[in-house]
C-alpha cells in the first residue's frame, strides 16, 4: 500500500466501500470536472482498486486519459482527492 501523509500503513490494505467509491467519483466530477460515464462508474463502484495509484490510474483510463501522458497537474489533483478518500477510510477503519 502506498503511504500518504503517513496515515496508510503498508501492511493494512484500504478498501473503499461502494458508497465511498461512489462519493469519491462524485467528488472528482464536482471538484475537477473529471466525470466518468455511468457505465464506467458502475464498473468501479462495486470493486474499486485498493491502492491510491491504481484507483487514480483506473479513473484516468475511464476518463480516456493515459496515466503516463496525462497532464501532470490534473493527474496530481485527481490523485490528491483519491488519497484523501483513502485516508478518510483508513482513519475510520482504525476506530
Amino acid at each position: 500500500m502506498v503511504h500518504h501523509r503517513g496515515k496508510i500503513r503498508p501492511d493494512e490494505p484500504v478498501v473503499l466501500s461502494n458508497v465511498e467509491a461512489s462519493y469519491l467519483l462524485g467528488d472528482l466530477c464536482a471538484r475537477l470536472d473529471f466525470c466518468l460515464p455511468p457505465d464506467k462508474q458502475k464498473e468501479l463502484e462495486p470493486n474499486p482498486p485498493s491502492d491510491i495509484d491504481d484507483f487514480t490510474s483506473a479513473v484516468s483510463v475511464a476518463e480516456g486519459l493515459d496515466p503516463e501522458t496525462a497532464p501532470r497537474q490534473i493527474y496530481r489533483q485527481v490523485r490528491d482527492l483519491v488519497a484523501a478518500a483513502f485516508d478518510r477510510t483508513a482513519s475510520r477503519n482504525e476506530s
